[in-house]
């Protein structure tokens, strides 16, 4: 099962850039107000459970921490969106995609090198 934490500070988000020098990352941003987004859990639960421990999965609750949404957007250079699922490493972003195309089957292609870099999964 892959490593699961929720970030909440600018601290914890700094840490989890830093990490990603070390492993890839998946950073999942979700608003807890959005029946898409809380589809979108779902399907990144059941990549959590059939993951191995080698993946990191971060999630950034987008109206609980707005800041921190908006730091990791200005900071990695990516439009904010959410649901919106983030592939990291060595501090840089690798894959992302938002809405309908955050599947379990998708960040499992991304992580794999299936999917191109930056191109959306449809």
């Amino acid at each position: 099962m892959a490593e699961f934490k929720e970030i909440n500070s600018p601290q914890d988000l700094e840490g989890i850039l830093e990490e990603s020098r070390l492993r890839k990352i998946i950073i999942f941003k979700h608003s807890t107000a959005c029946p898409t987004s809380a589809r979108a859990w779902q399907e990144v639960q059941d990549f959590i459970q059939e993951s191995s421990d080698e993946i990191l999965v971060v999630m950034i609750k987008v109206i609980e921490s707005r800041s921190i949404s908006n730091q990791l957007a200005e900071t990695l250079g990516v439009k904010h969106q959410s649901p919106q699922v983030l592939l990291l490493s060595n501090r840089q972003i690798l894959w992302h995609t938002s809405h309908q195309t955050v599947t379990q089957t998708n960040i499992k292609k991304a992580l794999e090198g299936e999917i191109s870099p930056f191109n959306q999964a449809f």
